[in-house]
């Protein structure tokens, strides 16, 4: 059973894609989903602000924003960055902005790096939002590492500080690989991988009406290599409070993707100064089952350090490539996404659904999506467990509409598949309070998921992606 640290989670992740097949990289989503279906001054940025007004906006809960071309990456403001030309463009460094200081909160480890730094456009929300997610696709070659910040603008005009949403290396030899929580200005908070407005059910409705990026990539003085961003935005949502979602419609024809099924429950014990070992890792597990199904494999080399009686050592490589030392966990979402576009060719998001009906467009198109549910036992049938919070990936339907499912928390890798009735399934996922096996009021996703595909994806799944309102 999954058992994650506590966390205050409604938190999302959104997938990458290019707007047409012929596209070199994923492109910047619009606002996503309209309310029929969800149910439910002056910035003082760098940058002129960019999009369709909230008031335009009316009835929809989420909007996205991903900036990965090479006229992505010419904008913004550059502190000693420059835009890579590329088959896929990227940020990197060009003439270092100056150097700086690092103490590793998690090692004592002091260091000197050199840094540059890229600030976004302002993006003006296609909906007053309550959370934030940020995402990131990037390449991290040892002796370098990124900073993800966010600076959002309230409806009021008044901005946030510059929120840190993740320091970020694929590897752990230089860093550990963390969120920073509890950043607060009385008004909003970060909670692990979220930004979240502390109080928006309040009568005067804060909501965050814009927000920017700043990235600030890092690298050992004198380097010749520094690290590549290919993809950098947010997810912006309205989360609407809700303890039942209306049922959505099944398409009436079965589809099922052929996805690896791996256990995460035959890791237990293995590894726990990463969450107690396998126990807690359906997100990477759930991650690697998708990389994998998109061709996704690590190296020899990568794996020389998973002791060689363990099974399935990929998914003990998922695990310590997600690790969060701050959460103490491998659940943080947008690592999770990070984690997948280290593999050639991939890109990863983290985004929220209001239907499960998207999720049938996804999959018919060919893309499964990781998902992220709590329930008690007697709340999803078949599931034999309850949990707080847990990740399984979504393969298929069946002809009745019911959801097919690789569910980590299962006893063996054969096990993995299952079959969950669609209304149950739906309600676990989409809903945003429930009512705990103590009787008390706790939170769900919300319909948060990880979106992982090709960076160059076909044109039926580009136009799948920007049908759910992730393009």
């Amino acid at each position: 059973m999954t058992t994650p640290t506590p966390r205050r989670a409604l938190l999302a992740f959104a997938l990458a894609a290019a707007t047409a097949a012929t596209a070199a990289t994923v492109t910047g989503g619009r606002a996503s989903a309209a309310g029929a279906r969800a149910e439910d001054g002056p910035h003082t940025g760098a940058g002129a602000a960019e999009g369709a007004p909230a008031e335009a906006a009316a009835g929809r809960t989420v909007d996205n924003r991903f900036w990965s071309t090479y006229a992505h990456w010419r904008a913004g403001t550059h502190r000693g960055t420059a835009a890579l030309a590329a088959a896929r463009p990227g940020l990197v460094i060009g003439t270092p902005a100056g150097r700086t200081e690092y103490t590793d909160p998690h090692t004592g480890k002091k260091s000197t790096w050199e840094y540059a730094s890229w600030t976004s456009p302002v993006h003006r929300s296609g909906v007053p939002g309550t959370e934030a997610i940020a995402s990131w696709n990037a390449h991290t070659p040892a002796g370098t590492w990124i900073q993800v910040e966010l600076r959002a603008t309230y409806g009021s005009g008044v901005a946030t500080p510059w929120y840190v949403l993740g320091r970020w290396a694929s590897g752990d030899g230089d860093i550990r690989r963390t969120s920073v929580d509890g950043q607060t200005d009385g008004t909003s908070t970060v909670w692990t991988d979220t930004l979240a407005v502390d109080a928006p059910a309040r009568a005067d409705g804060v909501r965050i009406a814009d927000w920017q990026l700043r990235l600030t990539l890092h690298r050992k003085p004198g380097a010749a290599e520094g690290p590549t961003v290919w993809l950098a935005g947010a997810m912006v949502s309205d989360v609407p409070d809700r303890f039942t979602v209306p049922a959505s419609h099944p398409s009436g024809a079965a589809h099922e993707l052929t996805v690896p099924r791996y256990s995460q429950e035959i890791h237990t014990g293995q590894y726990p100064q990463y969450d107690n070992g396998g126990e807690a890792w359906c997100s990477p597990t759930s991650s690697q089952m998708i990389i994998e199904y998109w061709g996704g494999r690590p190296t020899a080399e990568d794996l020389a350090w998973v002791d060689s009686r363990y099974a399935d050592p990929q998914v003990c490589h998922a695990a310590r490539s997600t690790y969060d030392s701050a959460y103490k966990g491998c659940g943080n979402w947008p690592f999770n996404a990070a984690y997948a576009a280290t593999y050639t060719g991939l890109a990863g998001i983290v985004t929220r659904l209001p239907s499960l009906a998207d999720l049938e467009t996804l999959v018919r198109a060919g893309i499964p999506a990781i998902t992220s549910l709590s329930f008690r036992p007697e709340e999803l049938t078949g599931a034999g467990y309850g949990t707080a919070g847990h990740l399984m990936t979504v393969i298929g339907f069946t002809a009745a509409g019911d959801v097919v499912a690789n569910d980590p928390n299962s006893a063996d890798n054969q096990a993995v598949r299952r079959v969950y009735k669609r209304r149950e399934w739906e309600e676990v996922w989409l809903r945003t309070k429930r009512y705990s096996a103590a009787g008390k009021v706790a939170t769900g996703s919300g319909g948060i998921c990880y979106l992982y595909a090709p960076a160059r994806p076909s044109l039926a799944r580009t136009q799948a992606l920007r049908a759910v309102g992730v393009l």
